[in-house]
């Protein structure tokens, strides 16, 4: 099921029915038999209680302000037999005939559920009060997912004076359950067994170090949360390996001149540059707009400086939602217009430089060379997109495929997106930001393009169809995936094979771009041309 007409990021309805394709997902892995049954089970049964606490708080009540109580009545009805069929999963061991029996159950009620609110109930609801009410309601819909008690106790009554004390013990009582048996070092991991043991041992690894899933959190408390660099640094000194980052020439922090005061630019330079101008790359970092910093990041242009021989420029961009859209793609566009400037000053060559970005970062470079052509400027001699957002909508199979997938997973997509865009949701049709719109004259004479992807990453097809509308529009673009790893892989060849790969992939990329040798430093012998996939 999807809803038959469109949302806006953190819309309850919105929220309401990425849970629902998560929730199916995990279905399908367990139909399937793939992934680790528990962990499988233990997410559905966190997603699902959260999911049914917040229902309870916030759809039911407001479906009966508009005259549906009786379908308020009949979701919390079904919602308590979901969880004593959650409690028996909980208790039961995966492979028993109780297990695997309360299982299907389990899969036949949601589904059914999910049905019902997808075609009647928030249909009617958006009906009834309106797409601007739909927001304020996704906003408490958050805020009692946040307050939620992390299983299903069905015992606790779903309306009712007594439900919020009841609630709170229970709360804290599940707290202490998940720390002793380990279910909460699961919850932000990835467990469909679909990524190889090196990039499943990463996110394993981060979802330990992080709170909670960053959908679950305050903006404020997402920005405190480990990210997959902290996560490849603890592998590092659990294996007993060196943690110093790769070492480069220099790396210095620098202040331009942006649109909203100054900017920090940090500037990486390789080992042993001669006085002769070497080429140039402006490396955007990802984050959603609203998280991460240089330093997040830090591995990939370190890893880029070594692999081309250039400059690796990196800007320190507005984040929102303090500073809305346009705000960062404008920061982004004012450092490379000021780099064009500067680039000899910095030892490099002004006419050989190349941009890049991972996530959101792709995005933005992708936006810069568009707004570079659109003002008659010159363009980069390449660009490099690493799992880049091209489009705001759903768009795609990957959308479903890997609305599971760590740490970038459909509903967090959207909690992003919501935070970035907050006040100005007319901006996701944007063309800066909503890409595949564009038409084939405006792509047209856009610099030589990589695109890099994963096939666990829900912006997997809005980077294919990125790189076939570039095609089709006459640009040299080629189209690089990954298989078995995740979004934001990147930056982790420390402790990740193919991200050594891809790094190698890029920087033959820009290496003949700038005119050079195609490989710095080879991987396996020849650097890997044409591949559609590489497993």
């Amino acid at each position: 099921m999807t809803l038959p007409y469109a949302t806006l990021p953190g819309d309850l309805d919105r929220l309401i029915a990425d849970e629902h394709v998560v929730a199916n997902r995990l279905f399908e892995h367990l139909e399937a038999g793939r992934g680790d049954r528990r962990m499988l089970v233990d997410q559905v049964s966190y997603g699902r209680a959260l999911h049914a606490h917040a229902e309870e708080e916030v759809l039911y009540p407001a479906l009966a302000e508009i005259g549906a109580a009786p379908d308020a009545e009949e979701g919390r009805d079904e919602h308590q037999a979901l969880k004593r069929l959650l409690v028996l999963l909980d208790h039961a061991d995966p492979g028993s005939h109780e297990f695997e029996r309360a299982l299907n159950k389990l899969i036949g009620g949601i589904r059914h559920h999910i049905e019902k609110e997808e075609r009647e109930f928030l249909p009617a609801l958006r009906r009834a009060v309106g797409a601007e009410e739909m927001g304020r309601l996704g906003e408490r819909y958050l805020a009692a997912k946040r307050s939620a008690p992390a299983r299903s106790h069905p015992t606790v009554p779903p309306t009712g004076r007594r439900r919020g004390l009841m609630h709170m013990a229970a709360g804290f009582m599940d707290k202490v359950r998940d720390r002793v048996s380990g279910r909460s070092n699961v919850l932000a991991t990835d467990a469909s067994w679909l990524l190889d043991t090196q990039a499943q041992r990463i996110l394993d690894t981060w979802s330990r170090l992080v709170l909670a899933p960053y959908e679950l959190l305050t903006l404020e408390q997402a920005r405190q949360q480990p990210s997959l660099a902290d996560a490849a640094m603890e592998i590092l000194q659990q294996d007993g390996r060196p943690t110093d980052p790769e070492e480069v020439g220099s790396a210095a922090d620098v202040t331009v001149p942006g649109p909203g005061g100054d900017l920090v630019v940090r500037v990486y330079k390789p080992l042993g540059q001669t006085p002769d101008p070497v080429p140039v790359v402006m490396w955007v970092h990802g984050g959603g707009w609203i998280l991460f910093t240089n330093d997040d990041y830090d591995a990939s242009c370190r890893a880029l400086v070594n692999r081309t021989g250039a400059i690796v420029v990196s800007p320190e961009y507005r984040k929102a939602p303090e500073h809305v859209f346009p705000a960062a793609h404008e920061d982004v566009l004012a450092t490379y217009r000021w780099l064009r400037t500067n680039a000899t000053g910095l030892g490099g060559d002004p006419s050989r430089i190349a941009i890049g970005g991972e996530g959101v970062g792709a995005n933005m470079a992708a936006a810069t060379c568009g707004q570079l052509k659109q003002a008659g400027e010159p363009l980069p001699v390449a660009q490099v997109l690493v799992c880049p957002l091209t489009t705001t909508a759903q768009y795609g199979a990957s959308m479903r495929d890997a609305a599971d997938a760590r740490p970038l997973n459909r509903p967090l997509l959207s909690w992003m997106m919501m935070h970035a865009f907050r006040g100005v949701t007319d901006s996701l049709k944007d063309p800066r930001v909503d890409l595949l719109p564009l038409s084939a004259q405006g792509l047209a004479g856009l610099p030589p393009t990589l695109i890099v992807t994963t096939d666990r990453d829900v912006l997997q097809s809005q980077g294919d169809e990125w790189c076939a509308r570039l095609e089709a529009a006459g640009v040299q673009a080629t189209s690089v995936r990954y298989a078995g790893v995740m979004h934001d892989f990147f930056g982790l060849a420390a402790v990740l094979d193919k991200a050594a790969h891809a790094q190698e992939e890029v920087a033959v990329h820009l290496r003949q771009a700038f005119g050079k040798a195609p490989a710095a430093h080879p991987l396996d012998g020849a650097p890997m041309r044409g591949a559609k996939v590489i497993g």
